[in-house]
């Protein structure tokens, strides 16, 4: 490992300082790490870089935040203990200097449709009693002005009479809400398609559903509706009467047993709008959210016009404005409408209030309403968000652990963002950083960089030091530090145009534009500008079109690549065949699963208040199979080591000879041209990093049938030393006949573009027009945006 001074001219390593100016690891094993002994400086600014899949999470989020969250809860009383999850103390010989870690990921926030940003920030508690103070006509308490609480009224108290003259008296409660009673506080209300919930010519007990996961022998869809006794599960659905079809659509919830089993019944579409309408669609499994995309209309609640609210807290204002108005403004604009606001009783409540809005503003997010769906927000955008909470805190001497804040970021905002990380630092806490790009590396007063490689080939830290001690350091990140792209001579000619006529979704004004086909177009633009808002609202959802987007990816512990891509089901049919048996016995999810740990590999010990432990399972030692199962091979190897194996090696395992297995070949090639060749197909999925995940997502729709791909942020996660094959995967893709539109802010991925349509000018009512199209060298000659001129600056003309 090569090291070198800090920046305050200190040495680093193990002679550093004293335990009190350092944390101090030694030993750490989580995940890849081998061995990893590291000292970093207290309250400094560390960034961790290292190639996707080094080990950087594992030592930041895994290893040192992990532990610190654990030792916190351990100080809280086994009662409070007993409601909190229990933390396993991470794979470490020595973990000394730790403070309180606030973890700032990019974990989306909220996928209920009733969490905003406004909820997430608690600036619409503050202007609930904002309102319930100034607004007129006064219409009640805070919680008048909350879409969250229903309006209910009660008497306030009843007398109740135990008999012998005995009375008593119940406080009844009492709910003051501003909810809309038509959309119940979501802002929109659903049509459903009820031919695309069932078969109407078909009777309930013959499979007339056709709603995905339906299946005829389940309890809790089917069976519930045609063994009820409610229905009568042979008569053709359109023969139904109207008490028949009301009790089958909306009939209210009843408890009716089933073999034995307690269940309740309730009508159809209030069965579909609690399991599927009641959760953000990006939330949803893809198969459930394209058959809520073809089932089911939404539009804006016409009974509070969408803003969720009841009408009495609409008629409630303060200078002509309600509640409802300030959540629908940007921002920024808000914050100039609370700036103008003077009155002296509320004059603290106004200075938090303007203090929070003005710290969204300055982190890139003004161009947000306080009213905008928490589930919309990209993971960028999310983190953000999280950010607001801290930036007023008063602590000092705590650690805040951030993964990628640049993630979504223009490189006009970096600038700012990098800003906002050192004062944390200046205000006395200790900042880690997960990072890859040079602008955020440039203010780390100290950095540390995981390698050499990915996966198993990495786990090691290469160098500790400075930003000048890392370039001349030789490692992975230090040669390409300084990589900078090329504008390219010659672009390619599009063969057709994807026309866009009147786009109009969030800020976007009337555009119109063309997109070439047969080329690599990227679309760019300052966060907020309406990218996203023109390319997934008028281009995604055609025909033809494969769209790989920034939600996230599911998949438990038990769920891996092989699992994730369908590599497993080849791979379970070949070993079949091979030795004659059937395939369920290759799966650790069916029959073949060990029966000590059912297939986990692991034992989770639950030890109450107590964190919880995970063993090894002894009977299979991790393997996860039944032992005779290992004993049927395929190329001389059993499952559980086919399953460990990383992706090269397994693609030329399944490539030839008496193991060749062409189905898992082709989708084992795409795992490895999105630079995932390092990755064990077996390896559980909740382990792997964000840049991984959202690679195995790009190799999975790679199958997708379809002319026109649709990228959002490929270079999300990825190393410097990365990109340039992210850019020869696009281009491969390309010269295969598709059409590829990126939405990008890595200048590397717009000066190799052929194509560029630059969204602006700014962000919110200040963007959503076209501000060029053309080559990347007539941008970079016009330098008539900031993108223009960031790319000229990036590209040294």
């Amino acid at each position: 490992m090569s090291k070198d001074t800090r920046t305050d001219g200190h040495p680093s390593g193990p002679n550093a300082a004293n335990n009190h100016d350092v944390i101090r690891v030694l030993g750490a094993r989580v995940n890849n790490l081998k061995d990893v002994s590291v000292e970093i400086p207290k309250r400094q600014l560390t960034v961790f870089t290292g190639v996707s899949g080094s080990g950087k999470s594992s030592l930041v989020f895994g290893t040192i935040a992990a532990e610190s969250q654990r030792l916190i809860n351990e100080t809280y009383s086994a009662f409070v203990q007993g409601f909190m999850p229990s933390l396993a103390r991470p794979e470490v010989d020595v973990l000394e200097g730790l403070t309180t870690a606030i973890i700032v990921d990019q974990q989306r926030l909220g996928a209920d449709p009733r969490s905003t940003v406004g909820t997430a920030t608690d600036t619409n508690a503050m202007l609930r009693i904002l309102f319930s103070r100034l607004a007129t006509p006064h219409i009640g308490p805070p919680s008048a002005y909350a879409f969250n609480v229903p309006k209910r009224t009660a008497s306030g108290a009843m007398k109740v009479d135990k008999g012998k003259g005995e009375r008593i008296v119940v406080s009844k409660a009492v709910y003051h809400g501003g909810m809309c009673a038509r959309c119940e506080g979501r802002g929109t209300v659903s049509d459903i398609d009820l031919t695309q919930l069932y078969d109407d010519s078909k009777a309930i007990g013959d499979g007339a559903f056709t709603i995905p996961g339906w299946k005829q022998d389940s309890f809790w869809t089917t069976r519930v509706y045609a063994e009820s006794g409610i229905l009568d599960p042979k008569k053709p659905i359109r023969e139904f009467t109207k008490k028949e079809m009301q009790d089958f659509l909306h009939g209210e919830a009843v408890k009716v047993k089933i073999d034995g089993v307690n269940l309740t019944y309730e009508g159809l579409i209030p069965k579909i709008q609690k399991s599927m309408l009641s959760k953000d669609k990006d939330s949803l499994q893809p198969h459930i959210r394209a058959f809520v995309e073809r089932a089911v209309a939404f539009a804006a609640c016409p009974e509070c016009e969408g803003t969720r609210l009841s009408e009495e807290a609409r008629s409630s204002k303060i200078d002509g404005v309600s509640i409802a108005d300030a959540c629908a403004m940007e921002i920024r604009d808000l914050a100039a409408w609370v700036r103008g606001l003077d009155e002296p009783s509320v004059a603290p409540l106004l200075a938090k209030l303007l203090f929070t809005l003005e710290s969204i503003a300055e982190i890139g997010l003004g161009y947000l309403s306080l009213e905008r769906p928490a589930g919309t927000l990209s993971g960028g955008e999310g983190q953000r968000i999280k950010m607001i909470r801290h930036l007023g805190s008063s602590l000092t001497d705590t650690t805040y652990v951030f993964d990628e804040p640049t993630t979504g970021l223009h490189p006009h905002d970096i600038s700012r963002m990098n800003d906002l990380l050192l004062r944390l630092r200046d205000k006395g806490n200790t900042v880690l950083v997960v990072e890859h790009k040079p602008e955020a590396i440039a203010i780390a007063d100290h950095i540390v960089d995981l390698g050499p490689r990915a996966g198993a080939g990495g786990g090691q830290v290469m160098f500790e030091g400075s930003l000048e001690g890392l370039r001349a350091s030789g490692t992975l990140t230090g040669r390409h530090l300084d990589d900078r792209a090329t504008l390219k001579e010659t672009v390619r000619t599009p063969k057709g145009h994807l026309e866009i006529r009147g786009a109009s979704t969030h800020n976007l004004q009337n555009v119109d534009v063309d997109l070439p086909l047969g080329v690599l177009c990227v679309v760019t633009g300052v966060a907020g500008s309406g990218k996203s808002s023109l390319i997934h609202g008028s281009v995604a959802r055609r025909d033809g079109v494969v769209a790989v987007d920034q939600s996230p990816i599911k998949g438990s512990r038990r769920s891996n690549p092989a699992t994730y891509t369908g590599l497993l089901d080849p791979i379970r049919n070949a070993f079949a065949k091979a030795n004659g048996v059937k395939p369920a016995l290759f799966s650790a999810n069916s029959e073949g699963a060990c029966p000590t740990c059912n297939g986990a590999g692991v034992i989770y010990t639950d030890l109450a208040m107590m964190a919880g432990v995970a063993t090894t399972c002894e009977d299979c030692e991790g393997k996860r199979f039944e032992a005779s199962v290992l004993d049927y091979r395929l190329g001389g190897r059993d499952i559980s080591e086919v399953l460990a194996m990383p992706v090269d090696e397994a693609k030329e395992f399944f490539g030839s000879g008496e193991a060749r297995v062409p189905a898992a070949h082709r989708i084992l090639e795409r795992l490895s041209d999105v630079g995932l060749g390092y990755l064990d197909i077996g390896r559980p999925l909740t382990t792997l990093s964000g840049g991984e995940r959202q690679r195995l997502k790009l190799a999975t729709h790679m199958a997708d049938k379809g002319g026109v791909y649709v990228l959002d942020e490929p270079t999300t996660g990825l190393h410097l030393a990365d990109v340039e094959n992210l850019l020869g995967l696009l281009d491969r893709l390309v010269d295969a006949g598709k059409s590829v539109i990126v939405i990008e802010h890595h200048q590397a991925v717009m000066a190799h573009a052929d194509w560029i349509v630059d969204v602006g000018p700014g962000a919110g009512h200040e963007g959503g027009t076209i501000v060029f199209e053309g080559s990347p060298a007539d941008l970079v000659a016009a330098r008539s945006t900031r993108t223009g001129e960031h790319l000229a600056a990036y590209v040294g003309r």
